[in-house]
């Protein structure tokens, strides 16, 4: 493996995916903003070439609460993509990067962690990917897993038709004796609510063995944009006598889009987004949610997803997919159920014990 240094090697790094998936209309890529982003911030990324041609890419990083999280100092991979011949070295090159770090595993992809993104889709290769999900060649797993990486953290993501009809109850009366109010995203507040957001958010998810607390510029990064793409009725959230106590952020699904410009959402792409963005308000994507400690098994949930369905109907939508959920998390899974909705993708990182 080679590091990116050069204008070229970036160039590269960015367009492999071009031409591995080319012809493939269900792969999203990342956006090449951020990937650049995180080049100009010291994150490592490496190509394998043979005789002159990319057959593979990654990223090479550490993070110091991941490895508290997971017992022991880990070398991270990411943006992980590669041909089939091409496994082996590539895996070659990532151990050994890491048995040179003084690393004790190596654990991925992740793109920067596993709360952000990342994995590796291990079934459903027929239906496409998604924003803030992975797909990949089915080869994929199988390389894996012939190298000796097991599974961590197995997951589903899932596809839910938005029901016609009310599935969640909750008694209103409860509104007024327990001080509750929805409140509803604002294009214009969102630096004001994210913060409220992030509270929510490290809170519900602390208990995850795979979660590390998002600091305020990791949600400004992966929230960059939000504004001008937020659906307003399908951001929400839920105070208890002014405390608040739940969340749930879902965004229409610009995964076509960004498949079409191939990652490039330069200045002249964002404008065309920005003007056709009506189109891409019929399938929306359940980025998020959660309760926080303490509140948990009251319905808080139940009465946000009743109001998260009635904002998709209004708006036009028929489909919601939700990013990867946890096998053994099945409160999350069972409202998707309750919309009649299906595990899309079988999901799983991978991670290695080394030497």
């Amino acid at each position: 493996m080679i590091p990116v240094e050069s204008r070229r090697d970036l160039r590269d790094f960015l367009t492999f995916t071009d031409e591995l998936y080319a012809g493939e209309e269900r792969f999203v890529p990342p956006l090449r903003a951020t990937v650049r982003g995180w080049h100009r911030r010291g994150v490592r990324l490496f190509l394998l070439r043979r005789g002159g041609r990319v057959v593979a890419r990654t990223t090479l990083h550490t993070d110091a609460a991941l490895d508290a999280r997971l017992g022991r100092e880990t070398q991270l991979f990411g943006l992980t993509e590669f041909a089939e011949e091409a496994a082996e070295e590539l895996f070659d090159g990532i151990c050994a990067a890491g048995a040179a770090a003084g690393r004790k595993a190596v654990f991925g992809p992740v793109s920067l962690l596993p709360n952000q993104a990342g994995g590796v889709i291990t079934s459903g290769f027929g239906e496409r990917g998604f924003i803030d999900s992975a797909w990949n060649r089915p080869y994929y797993p199988a390389a894996y897993e012939a190298y000796g990486f097991g599974r961590r953290f197995e997951s589903d993501t899932w596809i839910c038709p938005v029901p016609p009809e009310p599935v969640f109850a909750f008694d209103d009366a409860r509104m007024e004796a327990e001080e509750l109010r929805v409140h509803r995203g604002d294009r214009r507040r969102v630096r004001e609510q994210l913060p409220i957001l992030r509270e929510m958010l490290n809170a519900s998810f602390a208990q995850l063995g795979y979660y590390t607390e998002i600091s305020a510029g990791q949600l400004a990064e992966q929230t960059d944009g939000l504004a001008y793409l937020l659906d307003e009725a399908l951001l929400l959230y839920l105070t208890k006598a002014g405390r608040p106590v739940a969340f749930v952020l879902c965004l229409p699904d610009i995964s076509r889009f960004i498949a079409k410009i191939r990652g490039n959402l330069h200045f002249f792409h964002q404008l065309r987004l920005l003007a056709t963005r009506s189109r891409y308000r019929r399938e929306a994507v359940l980025i998020v949610k959660g309760t926080v400690p303490g509140e948990q098994g009251h319905g808080y949930m139940r009465l946000l997803s009743r109001e998260l369905h009635e904002g998709l109907r209004r708006g036009g939508y028929h489909t919601l997919r939700s990013t990867y959920v946890e096998r053994d998390n099945p409160g999350s899974a069972a409202q998707y159920l309750a919309m009649g909705g299906r595990p899309l993708h079988g999901y799983t990182f991978y991670d290695k014990d080394l030497p």
